[in-house]
This record gives C-alpha cells, structure tokens and sequence, in this order.
C-alpha cells in the first residue's frame, strides 16, 4: 500500500533528534528522504551510547534509529564547491528541504531560503529550531531539555513545589519527537496548500512553540486565573473531589488510574466490580455533593478493596467496567500490551522493533525500514543525479563525497 506523499521527495541537512524525525515521520507517510550528514563525522547522534542511565554498546543503536528509520544517507561536505554543488542539484530535485542549522550556519554554508529558492522556486522550506524563527534569540541552538521541558513550563509544571531541583523528562528525545511530529504535519500542508494554489510556503516549528502547545490547555488555565497549577505531591490520590479519579495500588505492588470525571454515573458500576455492592445505595455517594465531600472515605474503601488482588486479577474483571481506567504501565510493560500490539504501534525496523508515527492511514500501520549506514547510499544517490563513475571518483578525492 503507497503512503500518501508517495513521490514526494524530502532533502534533510539535520542533525539529532528533533528534525530528523519529522523526516522519519514523512518517510513512514510515503516521502523518499535523503538524509545528508557530514562527509567526515556524519549526524553527531550516531555517536550517542549513552543516554541517562543506559548505554548502548554495538548496533543497531536506537538512538539514530528512532529518528532516521527508512532514509537514504549520503555524505556530503557543503563546505568543499563540489560538495556545495551535488546539494543544489538535489534541492532542484527536492519538494521539500528540510534542515535544524541555525541562522548563521543557513548563511555560512549558503543554504538558507533564498539560497535554495533560486535553484527550486517552488520547494517547501521547513525549518526547526530551539527557540522560533523571530526574537533576539532565534539564533540560539537549544535541546529539548532547555527548549521545550525547562523553559515551556513542563518541569516546573510537574515538579512538586517542595522538592528541590526538578523532574525531568521521562526519556530520550521526547520533547524531539513530539516537535517533529509537529513539524511533519505542517510540512504535510504546506504541501496540500502548494498543490492547490502553487504557492510554496516556509514551515517553521521550534521546541519552544511545541513545548508551550503540549502545555497549552495548563496555559490557558493559569494565566486566566493569574495561579500557577502546582503539582501533587508524590503518592497523593489524585482528585480531592473525586474519588474516581486517582491511583490505586493492587496487590502485586502495581497501580490502577481511574479517570471517571462523572463519579455518580460509575459509582455503581465500580462499587460491582470490586465487591463492594453494599456502598452503591449509600448516600455517602448518592450525589456528586456527597460524594466530593465524603472521598477521603472513599478512597480509604477503593484502597483497601482494590489491594485485594493482582493487576492480571483486576485487569481481568475490569474487561467489562464502563468507567475509564489503565494499568501503570514502564515502557517494556507498555510494549507487550495488547491493545498496543493489535494496533501494530510498534513495527519492525531491520533489527529492532520501533514506535511508528501515531498517524494511521486506512487502518494500516506504516510499513518502515532500519536507519541507512552512515553515507550508506551516496554512489545510488550520485548516480540519480546522472553522475558517471569518473566524476563520483573526482568528488570523492575532493572531500566532496564519501
């Protein structure tokens, strides 16, 4: 099955985690990427083993498999004339140009909009950044840490206000990708825009737009109320209302989420399905008054009940409760779940197994391919571009090309 920008060619001069995986995204969607990385020392990221606590010896890394499944490599050195050279003509070939050089660097190297708009007046120019494409700072590189977690508002958002320090993100490259999805979908109608008007646009997506976004709803909220949201203390139930939304220990020493935002409509159902028939007529919760005002009760009873029996126990009778609710789940628990699995949220990559991109397209996971070596399609990619092997061997002695 062809994805939808089937024929749609992509050129990316980008390096770690953000940008290339708004290019992995468009891959998965159809797009032919090319992937262009230094001639000496390629994407910084493929040198990345260590990430937080775990280290990755050997290949394949998912570190520069997360973010560069299914592209093409060549390597390319844009500061060589021959090298500049090779790059024009495949942006004249390109519909999209996609890059994370900072402003100075666009300069420098001479491939900022107009640069490339004078080989391909009709490319779509995306470009992602730390910090946006106006202000003072646009010229700042930054990270997803800085960027989107510390500076958007997540890690103090989420940070308790007693504990020192802060909490940072849960993985790798997670504000990166977010953002890069972002990135993908307006690349995606900048393209639509240009096949209905033939009016290429510039895309510009940051970290810190994105980081802002993701926190959008908090954002709103606080600044209409002139109160910062603070969050719960480690361990607390959840809700001080609302005895259906929280955390729940089982026996196995796991956690359940309830989120049922209308408690008198589950109370009932809730109260059946862990053997506490006896409380769905008392008017401790007959009403949501009732039950705002009686939920540290309640929240002793679901405690105690729900302590009774396992998460596999739960997680079976609670197949056919009505209200919201979810194991806490790690990662690797989160990668065998079922319903994760039939929706074919991870798919195979080569070696690995990776998270597709979240969009589907008639009911069908996106078919994708392991991260190309690094200059791994150079030759296949000169050759496109109708060089013969005598001028492939001049620009590599050049330094142009590995």
């Amino acid at each position: 099955m062809s994805g939808p920008l089937e024929g749609i060619r992509v050129l990316e001069v980008a390096m770690y985690g953000f940008v290339p995986s708004a290019g992995a995204v468009l891959g998965e969607w159809g797009a032919d990427v090319i992937k262009v990385e230094h001639a000496v020392t390629g994407d910084p990221q493929r040198g990345l083993r260590q990430t937080g606590l775990l280290r990755v010896e050997g290949d394949p890394n998912p570190n520069i498999e997360h973010a560069n499944r299914g592209k093409r490599s060549i390597g390319l050195d844009m500061s060589v004339p021959e090298g500049k050279e090779v790059l024009l003509e495949l942006a004249k070939r390109a519909d999209v140009f996609l890059t994370s050089f900072l402003p100075g660097h666009r300069q420098k190297f001479g491939i900022d909009v107009d640069d490339i708009r004078a080989v391909n007046p009709n490319i779509i120019y995306a470009r992602g950044s730390a910090l946006g494409p106006r202000g003072e700072e646009s010229v700042k590189g930054g990270y997803d840490m800085t960027a989107f977690w510390c500076r958007a508002g997540t890690a103090r958002t989420i940070t308790p206000p007693d504990m020192p320090g802060m909490i940072g993100p849960p993985g790798p490259a997670y504000g990166d990708t977010i953002s890069g999805t972002n990135l993908a979908g307006g690349i995606a109608a900048a393209l639509l825009k240009r096949e209905r008007t033939g009016e290429p646009s510039v895309v510009d997506v940051s970290l810190l737009g994105s980081g802002l976004w993701a926190l959008g709803h908090t954002v709103a909220l606080t600044n209409h109320l002139g109160e910062r949201m603070e969050a719960f203390p480690p361990g607390t139930q959840g809700s001080p209302a609302n005895p259906l939304v929280g955390l729940y220990p089982t026996a196995d020493d796991r956690y359940i989420s309830f989120v049922m935002m209308q408690p008198t409509k589950f109370w009932a159902d809730v109260c059946r399905h862990m053997d506490l028939e006896e409380l769905i007529d008392d008017p401790r919760f007959a009403t949501a008054e009732a039950i705002a005002e009686n939920t540290a009760t309640a929240n002793e009873i679901l405690t105690e009940a729900m302590q009774k029996r396992t998460l596999p126990e739960w997680s079976e009778r609670f197949t056919t409760l009505a209200g919201p609710w979810a194991p806490v789940q790690d990662t690797l628990q989160a990668a065998q779940d079922s319903q994760i699995r039939a929706n074919e949220y991870l798919v195979p990559a080569g070696e690995l197994e990776l998270v597709s991109n979240p969009v589907q397209f008639d009911v069908a996971a996106p078919s994708t391919g392991p991260a190309p070596g690094f200059a791994e399609q150079t030759d296949d990619i000169l050759q496109e571009l109708g060089l013969d092997w005598d001028r492939i061997i001049e620009l590599k002695t050049a330094g142009a090309v590995t």
